[in-house]
C-alpha cells in the first residue's frame, strides 16, 4: 500500500500546530492573568485548547481515513469519516459554547480573543505549511522510468487494423464519385 501525499503535509500541519498551541497557552495565560486574573487565565486557557482540538480534529479525521487508501471503498469511507467528524465537531463545539455561556468565572472577553487568535494562527500554519511544502500538481501518480520506455521499444509492435499483413482494410470500397 501506498502513502498519500497529503499525508506528511497533514502530521507537519498537527505538529506545528501543537507547538503553536502550547505557546500560545503560556502566552494566553499570563496575559489573561493579567488582565482579569484567575478567571481570564482559564478563560484563555480553555479558549486555546478547545481551537486545537475543534482544528486539530479535521486533519485528525483525515489521516484516519487515509489509512483505507486503495481499498474499494476509499471514498465512502473518507468523507463519511471527514462529513461525520466535521457533524460530530459541530455539536460538540455548540453544547461546549451552551455549557460555558453564563459561567461566573469564564472572562468572555479574554475567552473570545484567545479563541478568535487560535484560529488565526491555525489558519497562517495551514497556508506556511501548504505553501512550504513540495506536492507535485499530479500527485499519487507512478510515472514510467527510462527503462520501462526502453523494454517497450524493444518489443515487437502488434499489428495496426488496416495493415496489410492482416489481410483487412478500412480504405473506403465503394466506387470515387463523378
Amino acid at each position: 500500500m501506498t502513502s498519500l501525499s497529503s499525508t506528511p503535509v497533514l502530521r507537519t500541519t498537527l505538529l506545528w500546530s501543537a507547538a503553536a498551541t502550547a505557546a500560545l497557552a503560556v502566552a494566553g495565560a499570563i496575559i489573561g492573568f493579567a488582565v482579569a486574573g484567575a478567571s481570564g487565565l482559564w478563560s484563555a486557557i480553555i479558549a486555546i485548547v478547545l481551537a486545537a482540538v475543534f482544528l486539530g480534529f479535521t486533519a485528525g479525521t483525515i489521516l484516519i481515513a487515509n489509512r483505507w487508501y486503495g481499498d474499494a471503498l476509499y471514498v465512502p469511507i473518507f468523507f463519511g469519516a471527514v462529513m461525520g467528524g466535521w457533524l460530530l465537531k459541530f455539536v460538540v463545539f455548540l453544547v461546549v459554547l451552551f455549557l460555558l455561556r453564563g459561567q461566573s468565572w469564564l472572562n468572555p472577553g479574554v475567552f473570545f480573543v484567545a479563541l478568535v487568535v487560535s484560529v488565526v494562527a491555525s489558519l497562517v500554519i495551514d497556508a506556511v505549511v501548504m505553501t512550504r511544502m513540495r506536492i507535485p500538481a499530479v500527485s499519487d501518480v507512478t510515472l514510467p522510468t527510462l527503462a520501462d520506455i526502453a523494454d517497450e521499444a524493444r518489443q515487437p509492435a502488434p499489428p495496426e487494423e488496416g495493415d496489410a499483413a492482416s489481410g483487412t482494410s478500412h480504405a473506403d470500397d465503394n466506387a470515387p464519385r463523378g
